[in-house]
């Protein structure tokens, strides 16, 4: 099963009646994106909707018995260890990190469109075959 299926189905299992544009925002995909994996859960029967009892026309969503029996089966937190930790530091740590971190994206080389999306391991990868 793809990580962001996973993912998703943690971030329900946190927060049963989530709805899928918070689960959107959390995972940081787009909304569209979001409810093609929420509907391939459904259809596998690891998710289901229904509707909030505080709004009715609000559809929630729940994680069944068999996606508690995925997430069971998992040996760490389904968004990677990377989100975690960076979700347990103080906000202060969080902010002086982006502060260094864009003083090093604007150090790198290769500021033009073709390494915008690269990940920086593939730029050094492709750096050293590429030339």
């Amino acid at each position: 099963m793809p990580g962001a299926n996973l993912w998703a189905l943690q971030e329900v299992q946190r927060q049963p009646g989530l709805g899928v544009g918070e689960l959107a925002r959390r995972m940081g995909v787009h909304q569209s994106t979001c409810s093609l994996i929420v509907d391939r859960m459904v259809l596998a029967g690891l998710l289901e909707k229904g509707r909030c009892d505080g709004d009715r026309r609000r559809v929630g969503l729940l994680v069944t018995v068999a996606g508690e029996a995925v997430l069971a089966r998992l040996p760490g937190p389904a968004e990677g260890l990377l989100p975690q930790a960076l979700s347990e530091i103080p906000e202060v740590v969080l902010k002086t990190l982006n502060i260094n971190l864009s003083e090093l994206i604007r150090a790198l080389p290769g500021s033009d469109e073709h390494f915008r999306q690269m990940p920086l391991a593939d730029m050094v990868r492709g750096g050293e075959r590429g030339s």
